[in-house]
């Protein structure tokens, strides 16, 4: 049947990927992945032996049209990310409405992402949040931590590890330094590390040291203290 999946991969441990994952990822004609030199070694942990297409952030505009026309001509596809769920601070969102205007169908298999355990994890109210994902590197950033100095509900974003400690300081100076955070690192992989506490706190467990891995941040919504 033709249809593109949207396959969740691990973020870090190869254990999370699930059974329905990995005979998707058979079954299909194709796979479209984010970079196909890190979805070759996935798929030989996995004994999988299918056709990879490169579809990324660079190419997406110009290959979405075709894929969506192969689809409906009766191939299945399935799209999977260096890591985590499609569509999620990845590419996928092209693709995915390309083929709700065309009427293909289109399902997305539950997997790992990483905002959820890192929410979870961090102690922080998760019965509402808000999940920015990266903020702008440069021209828009001071206006959007502005616009998120009021926001009641819990944050979630994205960073590299180079810029974390700009972040945290950037958080600090806008949001207020005994405002509560806690910063994710490598969720899942042997070097996971949650880091709790005041801005103030967690800056000063960050600075001067050389940080790696993906980063999650949870920060406490205004006025939260007081619930």
């Amino acid at each position: 049947m033709s249809k593109l999946f949207l396959v969740p991969t691990p973020i870090g441990n190869l254990e999370d990927i699930t059974l329905r994952a990995i005979r998707i990822l058979k079954e299909v004609d194709l796979i479209l992945a984010e970079d196909t030199r890190k979805t070759a070694i996935l798929l030989k942990h996995f004994e999988i032996k299918n056709k990879l297409f490169s579809h990324h952030q660079f190419n997406e505009h110009k290959t979405t049209t075709q894929l969506v026309e192969r689809i409906k001509s009766g191939e299945s596809m399935a799209l999977v990310t260096d890591a985590g769920t499609p569509a999620i601070s990845d590419p996928g969102f092209l693709l995915v409405r390309a083929c709700i205007s065309n009427e293909v169908e289109v399902e997305c298999l539950p997997g790992p992402t990483a905002f959820v355990p890192a929410l979870v994890n961090s102690g922080l109210p998760s019965d509402h949040f808000v999940f920015e994902g990266f903020l702008p590197v440069k021209k828009g950033r001071q206006t959007k931590l502005n616009e998120l100095k009021d926001q009641k509900y819990t944050m979630i974003f994205y960073e590299s590890p180079h810029r974390l400690l700009k972040t945290l300081t950037n958080f600090s100076e806008i949001f207020g330094e005994e405002r509560n955070a806690c910063v994710n690192r490598e969720i899942t992989k042997i070097h996971e590390e949650n880091i709790r506490g005041s801005l103030k706190e967690i800056i000063q467990y960050f600075n001067n040291k050389n940080v790696k891995g993906e980063i999650v941040i949870i920060v406490e919504g205004s006025g939260q203290k007081n619930k």
